[in-house]
């Protein structure tokens, strides 16, 4: 025992130990150095992420600064699509059902995006077919696709825009509010139209493809905002008075001095359109609060090429009150018209008529639709022929970080009224 000992503490065996005592000392010092380099690099990442971001923040600034000077001298005209298939149900195709109804039409009369001009109007020459382009950092997709009443694929009311601020891409897109379902309908406390205000929004849900779940996990969620602050249509003028207390007034008499209280009477009224405004602004920021979940209604239910529908995509959630007939598609203009009867025929014929000539007002509207002009009576507080409410859509991408802006404005010439703004 003593000598085996012995022989393990001979100076033999020390090269052992001290190659054993380095390999641990190079394991320590290794994994020492990866830690210290992994976190060096994700501080690195981290500082030009921020860096990116900044970028990404300021170049959508910019652009919501260039956007709403632009929309100043925007005014959305709709155009005539009497050779085209319609916008109006591309909520409900799969990309066979889409691309059947491509086949159904004459595509040699279609005008198309030309790459050069980024216009519309050029005739499609079966040698030379011009698709859409879209820039590096953003689908890079080319497509043939059916425009919408201002041109551009629906709902926006110009050609989405492009361009470079500084090494930062940006994305510019204006969209039509008043052509999607007003959620503020569902919320409309009418005893009398109780069961028009349902089917409309059922009937919408549901040619939406939204199951009974989903439905019913809505109608919740609007329950809650309802307690909140309930959503009109119909407005008065209101008459503010308020007493604004002034300096005593003093009264003498043989015997005594009084001060009498003086107080100034104010009258305000409060407009119908001060009304409105308020109205929606209230509900443009309960829309997009928690208490709606919209990034369940945002899941796709039809993804085909550029084609990306979902519920979301056809809802006005930004406290719009009035759907235009002219550029609402089918679904929405059925929950529409349902408050009058006849909704089916009604936005078929407007479908039909409305690719030859817009309608100019709700009277154009009944004089060509002369047999239905009872059920379009009623319905004339929920329908108009000009959008008046828009949302500007800025997506900034800066290397790996991307800002993005959603602002929604009510246009009326050129005076533009901001309601809200919402940054990510």
């Amino acid at each position: 025992m003593n000598k085996s000992l012995n022989n393990w503490n001979t100076p033999r065996n020390c090269p052992g130990i001290v190659l054993l005592v380095t390999l641990v000392l190079l394991v320590v010092l290794s994994t020492l150095g990866y830690t210290l380099s992994s976190r060096v690099t994700a501080q690195r990442h981290r500082n030009q992420y921020i860096i990116d971001y900044s970028k990404a923040r300021y170049g959508c600034d910019s652009a919501v600064k260039y956007a709403l000077t632009t929309l100043e001298e925007i005014e959305p005209q709709l155009i005539s699509r009497p050779n085209e298939p319609d916008f109006s149900d591309l909520f409900a195709l799969d990309e066979a059902g889409y691309q059947e109804l491509l086949a159904q039409w004459d595509i040699q009369s279609w005008p198309v995006m030309n790459n050069d001009t980024k216009t519309f109007g050029d005739e499609i020459d079966s040698n030379n077919v011009k698709k859409m382009d879209k820039s590096d950092g953003f689908d890079d997709t080319d497509s043939l696709f059916i425009r919408g009443p201002y041109g551009p694929p629906w709902p926006f009311i110009t050609e989405p825009e492009e361009v470079d601020i500084s090494s930062v891409k940006v994305r510019i897109e204006i969209e039509d509010e008043n052509a999607k379902y007003p959620l503020g309908w569902a919320l409309l406390n009418d005893p009398e139209q109780k069961r028009e205000i349902d089917a409309g929004f059922a009937t919408f849900c549901e040619m939406n493809g939204l199951d009974a779940e989903q439905i019913e996990s809505l109608r919740l969620e609007l329950n809650q905002i309802e307690q909140i602050k309930p959503f009109k249509l119909d407005f008065k003028p209101i008459t503010k008075v308020t007493r604004t207390p002034t300096r005593s007034r003093s009264t003498k008499s043989r015997s005594t001095t009084r001060k009498t209280p003086v107080s100034r009477v104010q009258r305000k009224v409060i407009t119908v359109p001060k009304q409105i405004f308020e109205q929606t602004t209230h509900f443009a920021r309960l829309f997009h609060s928690s208490l709606i979940d919209t990034e369940a209604l945002a899941g796709p239910n039809i993804i085909a090429g550029d084609r990306k529908e979902s519920a979301l995509k056809y809802m006005g959630t930004w406290g719009s009150q009035k759907v235009n007939i002219n550029t609402a598609p089918r679904h929405v203009l059925e929950a529409a018209f349902i408050f009058g009867g006849n909704e089916v025929e009604i936005a078929e014929e407007i479908i039909r008529r409305r690719r030859m000539e817009p309608f100019a007002d709700t009277t154009d509207l009944k004089n060509a639709l002369a047999r239905h002009s009872g059920s379009i009576t009623k319905c004339e507080k929920y329908i108009t022929t000009k959008s008046t409410l828009f949302t500007i859509r800025i997506t900034a991408i800066s290397g790996v970080a991307k800002a993005s802006s959603v602002i929604a404005i009510t246009k009326n010439g050129k005076n533009i009224t901001r309601i809200a703004v919402i940054n990510s």
